[in-house]
């Protein structure tokens, strides 16, 4: 027979091993939890990395989280109209072209995209570097049928474009210097609308991440506030309806590049440049 003293240590056992058995089990599950939220923020990160790197605005973490979140169930309608027949230009170039702009001289620029024309006025004594690019790329065609990849519609406002990829990853090959960081108009903080300016790879701490503009720009259609980092190289003249209107039908996140993808289908069929 089995003591009662022997009784209680049996059973003091069998409840130690329970408790054993439920810690064996709550740690497996706590790892199996640390394991899904460390590659949750993995991806959350890389998005926030994505983001920054495409747009070449300063990492925000409100554009991270929209691109971490599933698309909207519904869209407004495409505003926009069918591209023209063509394939975006793949060219690139080892260095910067050689100056050839006047700068004592007025260039404008007109953008034809399948949504409407924007017409801009290019600020060549400020920016000469930027505009003379600006330029060069518009006469080998190398913005013609590439697609705006980017808009972003909450705390700044802008579209992108430049982008032959519509990655936001292209590059000409080149980079040029920062110019014009110090444009008055550019009072506290604000990129007015109707600013054109350029992207970059500034990550906003590292002074060798500076001059990194290439190709892309972007259009700001509402005023947007952001550090003075991005060369202002132009104001939009004609076609703020049009950026509204794209503005309009939203965006939607793409998880593959890590941008908010316009909804409109905005893609540049001509870009050119006409000094006067």
């Amino acid at each position: 027979m089995v003591s009662r003293d022997q009784r209680r240590r049996q059973l003091a056992r069998e409840k130690y091993e329970r408790q054993r058995q439920r810690r064996s089990v709550e740690q497996r599950r706590t790892k199996r939890r640390n394991v899904v939220l460390a590659s949750v923020l993995a991806v959350v990160l890389a998005a926030g990395l994505t983001a920054y790197v495409s747009a070449g605005l300063t990492g925000r973490d409100d554009d991270a989280d929209r691109a971490s979140a599933p698309p909207s169930p519904s869209r407004a309608p495409d505003p926009c109209n069918r591209p023209a027949k063509g394939s975006p230009s793949a060219r690139t170039w080892k260095k910067e072209p050689a100056m050839s702009l006047d700068t004592s001289a007025s260039y404008t620029a007109k953008l034809a995209t399948t949504c409407g024309a924007i017409e801009l006025e290019l600020d060549a004594g400020k920016a000469p570097h930027t505009v003379n690019s600006f330029a060069f790329l518009a006469g080998q065609g190398y913005f013609d049928h590439s697609r705006c990849h980017r808009l972003v519609d909450q705390n700044i406002y802008v579209l992108q474009c430049g982008d032959p990829k519509g990655t936001g990853q292209g590059t000409p090959g080149y980079t040029l210097p920062d110019e014009n960081l110090k444009d008055p108009r550019l009072k506290g903080g604000v990129y007015p609308a109707g600013t054109v300016a350029m992207a970059n790879r500034y990550d906003g701490q590292s002074e060798k991440t500076r001059d990194s503009g290439g190709s892309q720009f972007f259009l700001v259609y509402q005023d947007s506030k952001l550090p003075p980092n991005y060369t202002p190289f132009g104001t939009v003249t004609g076609g703020m309806d049009v950026l509204k209107k794209i503005a309009k039908a939203g965006s939607t996140p793409d998880r593959q590049t890590g941008n908010t993808a316009p909804n409109a289908t905005v893609v540049i069929d001509k870009a050119s440049v006409n000094k006067s």
